[in-house]
């Protein structure tokens, strides 16, 4: 009764976030967040279930992607279904590769992902008549037939497409974690030397994980092709591999919808927070660092141990960090912005990245807020 209530509310917020956000930003925000929501999910499968730390799940969605854009510009396919290239693409590149990497697991695992995504994404840079070089691969998503007057070129057609293989997506990953190879996939992360004693293979269900997980992410892959209409080497390197690892452990990597929400954080990190300061990835590495010391089930987790006697804390916190964040703010003014002048704008406030009284002030709010917060 709760999963189909879950289920419910999910498809309700998906259906209703147009009628909410329904400018040309918040659109595209969802769109995006709709994707990102179907790689964490499927990076989730290896990290989640199966304890693989993998830092190579680009491959599967850059390559899903590029095979995506390759397929649209051939038109051979409605424009609908060539997100399930992308995912037969991941899948088939998982097959490939997946034997190697699930020989092993833990360390080993994580190791020649990230060798492989090197690999893969130095290999693209090879091989321009495939990837494009530095300009990408470029298609048309309204060119071909229109059935029913869906050209997908408004927005919001593209986001109920993506809405769709969303909640799609979400139900059979879901519903993956219900099966014996699921079930089996816990058990390879909790005690593979077990199943190996009860005559499971844990390598192929290393193996099987894997490929699942790369046809899902191809799907998201494919649905990006679509949404930017254009494929670039960079969705195969470290650092988008790295953004997945980080925000589906942010969402909470134990939870189903974790890596949801770390989805959702995701984008508005890229997105909006990238152009409200230059120092936004100093903001959310500190943020991963929190939350794998004191917060390792991710924000998902924090629904359980808010309290409201503790908002005293919270606010000391916030405190604390808007000082440190002034800080950081005044020093990129100085060293990365000094062509602009000292003065900023923070939180409404006007500061002066010379003035020793911003600085006190800055200095102040971090001091107080820190002692407060560490009060018991």
């Amino acid at each position: 009764m709760r999963t189909k209530t879950s289920a419910a509310a999910f498809a309700l917020v998906l259906l209703a976030a147009p009628l909410v956000f329904n400018s040309s930003l918040g659109l595209n925000l969802l769109t995006q967040m709709g994707i990102a929501a179907i790689v964490c999910l499927s990076y989730n499968i290896l990290l989640g279930q199966g304890g693989m730390l993998s830092f190579g799940h680009a491959i599967y969605s850059g390559l899903g992607a590029f095979a995506a854009i390759h397929v649209l510009n051939a038109a051979v396919l409605p424009v609908s279904l060539v997100p399930v290239v992308g995912g037969l693409a991941g899948a088939g590149v998982a097959l490939l590769l997946g034997w190697l990497t699930a020989q092993k697991s833990a360390t080993t695992f994580a190791m020649v992902t990230l060798g492989l995504g090197e690999l893969v994404a130095a290999l693209a840079w090879l091989v321009p008549q495939v990837f494009g070089g530095e300009a990408g691969v470029s298609g048309n998503r309204v060119a071909g037939a229109a059935p029913w007057g869906i050209t997908f070129g408004p927005q919001l057609q593209v986001y109920y497409l993506v809405a769709a293989y969303t909640l799609v997506c979400t139900a059979l990953m879901f519903a993956f974690t219900l099966t014996p190879l699921g079930r089996m996939l816990n058990a390879v992360r909790d005690n593979p030397e077990r199943v190996e004693f009860v005559g499971y293979d844990a390598r192929r269900i290393r193996f099987m994980a894997v490929v699942i997980a790369g046809f899902f992410a191809g799907i998201g892959g494919g649905l990006a092709a679509l949404n930017f209409e254009t494929v670039t080497a960079d969705v195969l390197g470290s650092q988008r591999s790295g953004a997945y690892l980080l925000f589906t452990y942010l969402g909470g990597a134990g939870h189903f919808f974790g890596p949801v929400v770390g989805a959702v954080l995701m984008v508005l990190a890229n997105v909006l927070l990238s152009g409200i300061t230059k120092a936004w990835l100093l903001y959310v590495g500190l943020l991963f660092i929190a939350m794998v010391v004191w917060v390792p089930g991710g924000v998902v987790s924090l629904a359980g141990r808010l309290r409201w006697r503790d908002v005293p804390k919270y606010v000391a916190w916030a405190l604390a960090f808007a000082g440190f964040a002034a800080m950081v703010e005044m020093v990129y003014q100085l060293q990365l912005l000094a062509s602009l002048g000292p003065q900023l704008r923070f939180m409404g406030l006007a500061l002066d990245a010379t003035s020793g009284l911003s600085w006190a002030g800055a200095a102040a709010a971090l001091g107080v807020g820190s002692i407060l917060g560490m009060r018991k």
